[in-house]
Formats: structure tokens, sequence, C-alpha cells
């Protein structure tokens, strides 16, 4: 895969303030619901151009870690220049972290790859793919929402799975139908405890208190008419 395209390096740098701390949109969380009927033309996710990123951090915004996710496959519908569906499959053990943001020099970032693929976090040898399901996508009308990415336009809604539970998120993107492509692009940010990955949020212990449980989500996804 082509891992730095014009695309995910502009979400990146976005990304990559140092000690910032939470400065994106939460995403709005709530049970899982009717995935949208896929209606009209079908567009390939190009995986070659599209990438996701995430950036998490300890409390107080201090140490930020970043990396990126790889899309395994996806595919949205288009009818009358609007998507209608869609649907990814999101490979988990193609998570990495990013070695410029370890810069600690008793720490290394593969070791924090491992760490984030065990079952403390992700657990990617019993759930090696995440799903994320379009259900709804609708116009975002309105004042610029505060933390979306410029020119946000449409309020993307999809069932989020995570290890072995679902939830929904909604969240602010710039959706882009044109000559024969689709482009979402997407920042916000999740809490993780809501699927069930707790480590580390412990009040009861000092050392795992301090890691913070919000994760922000980069969005970059270009796909095209078969």
């Amino acid at each position: 895969m082509k891992k730095f395209n014009a695309l995910f390096l502009a979400g990146l740098a976005a990304f990559a303030v140092a000690c910032g701390g939470n400065t994106t949109k939460q995403a709005q969380t709530a049970e899982a619901q009717q995935v949208a009927e896929k209606q009209g033309a079908v567009y390939a996710v190009n995986l070659d151009a599209s990438e996701l990123t995430w950036k998490a951090f300890h409390k107080g915004g201090f140490a930020p870690r970043w990396g990126t996710l790889n899309i395994q496959s996806g595919e949205l519908s288009v009818a009358d220049g609007a998507i209608t569906g869609g649907d990814f499959v999101i490979d988990m053990a193609s998570l990495k972290v990013d070695s410029a943001s370890v810069t600690e020099g008793d720490k290394k970032h593969t070791d924090l790859e491992g760490h984030l693929k065990s079952e403390d976090f992700f657990n990617v040898a019993q759930f090696p793919v995440a799903e994320f399901k379009i259900t709804q996508i609708a116009d975002l009308g309105g004042e610029p929402v505060d933390g979306a990415v410029a020119g946000a336009n449409k309020r993307v809604s999809g069932n989020l799975t995570l290890l072995d539970s679902t939830l929904n998120i909604a969240f602010p993107a710039k959706v882009v139908v044109a000559d024969g492509k689709v482009s979402v692009v997407a920042q916000f940010t999740v809490n993780r405890a809501d699927w069930g990955i707790k480590f580390g949020t412990s009040e009861a212990d000092p050392a795992e208190w301090g890691i913070s449980k919000d994760i922000e989500i980069g969005v970059a996804v270009e796909a095209e008419a078969k």
C-alpha cells in the first residue's frame, strides 16, 4: 500500500500537535442501528489511496502516540450524486505506531504496537478485523462544526464493531461525489472504553489512570465506480 499519499499526509499533519490534547469533534455514540440499504452504483474503495490514522494521549494531552491502520476492503453505493450506503473492513493487524511519536530513549514504537495488538487493547489474535457499516448520511446544515475537517458538509452515521461490541457513531465529514469518484474525509474522537477496551482507565490505579480513553480517528477514503 502507498503509505504517504497526499490525502493521508494532510490528515496526519492535522494530528501531529505535540501536546494539544483532544481538539477534534467527539463522535456521538448510540446503540447499533439498522444498516442503510445500498442503492445505486457501486464504488470500490481504492485501498492504495485510502487510510485511517489514529492518535492517543496520556491525560492532559501528554506523550501523544499516533500511527495508521489499513482498510482491508470496502465499497460505497451512490445514487443521484449522493452516498446511499457502504461498509468497510479494517485490518487490525496492520496497526502501526509512527516511530516519530515515541521520543523517549527507553521506549520502542514496536513494543507499543505489540501492546496495542494484545488482549489489553484490540486483541488482534481473536478479533483480526473491525467493521464500519453506514446507517445514514445526512446534510450538515448551519454553522461549521467545531473540530470538524474544513469543508465538512455531511453527518455520517454508522455501526462500528470493535472486539465483540457494536455501537453506532455519528461524525461530521467532507463528502465529495464527482467524476466517477467519491472522497470522504473526517476526523473525530471516540472513547475506547465504550467498546470495552478499558486497560489504563481504572481511576483506582494511579499508574493506569493517566492513559486517556479518547482516540482521535482520521478518515481519508477514496472510492471509484466499478
